[in-house]
């Protein structure tokens, strides 16, 4: 879930897709500014940490990278459950990862926070002379889904940012109200300290 502070956001993301997408290229991109030719497979999960300003609000994105191997989907739960963000990547030169793609959108909308938000990334947009997804199919299954999308290029880093940005603006609205009827939330004066006043 993501948890309100003071402007602040703290807000757990995950990248699900089929190996070889180009999910945890994505993550180091953003997080690293950096691009290996030769990024080994993770092994159940990764995790990584960024924080943006969006909007006067600080966002500090916990990232789970999952792992794309089926051996490893049954583990894919442990991680998305909770989450506030997920971004589903799938590979332009590969109509599989579209269709495995596709899978995990309808696993996040069964099993996920339904006020999850959720971004479709088409990675790999660097190589447009293999494309085998149009932007075109794409844009209206993630409309049809309520996803947004993007086509993004982990190698070029076109578009990798702006993902994340554009979830982390989507985050507070999405957000369910937190307090319960007849409770008021303070913010709270001191780390750790917390502040509710009850009236009713």
């Amino acid at each position: 879930m993501a948890t309100i502070g003071h402007n602040n956001l703290n807000a757990k993301l995950v990248l699900l897709g089929d190996m070889g997408a180009g999910k945890s290229s994505l993550v180091l991109r953003f997080v690293k500014g950096q691009f290996l030719e030769f990024q080994e497979s993770t092994i159940g999960a990764a995790f990584f940490s960024q924080t943006l300003v969006v909007n006067d609000a600080t966002v500090k994105f916990e990232i789970w990278d999952t792992a794309g191997q089926e051996r490893y989907h049954s583990l894919a739960p442990m991680y998305y459950r909770g989450a506030a963000a997920a971004i589903i990547v799938y590979d332009i030169t590969s109509a599989d990862s579209f269709t495995r793609a596709k899978k995990w959108v309808q696993e996040l909308q069964k099993q996920g926070n339904p006020n999850m938000v959720m971004a479709l990334a088409g990675n790999k947009a660097d190589l447009e002379d293999k494309r085998k997804v149009t932007v075109e199919e794409a844009r209206v299954y993630a409309e049809e889904n309520g996803l947004f999308f993007m086509e993004t290029s982990a190698k070029t880093a076109a578009n990798v940012n702006d993902v994340f940005h554009e979830i982390a603006k989507r985050l507070p609205r999405a957000q369910p109200t937190q307090n319960p009827a007849g409770m008021v939330l303070v913010d709270r004066p001191a780390e750790g300290a917390r502040a509710a006043s009850c009236c009713s």
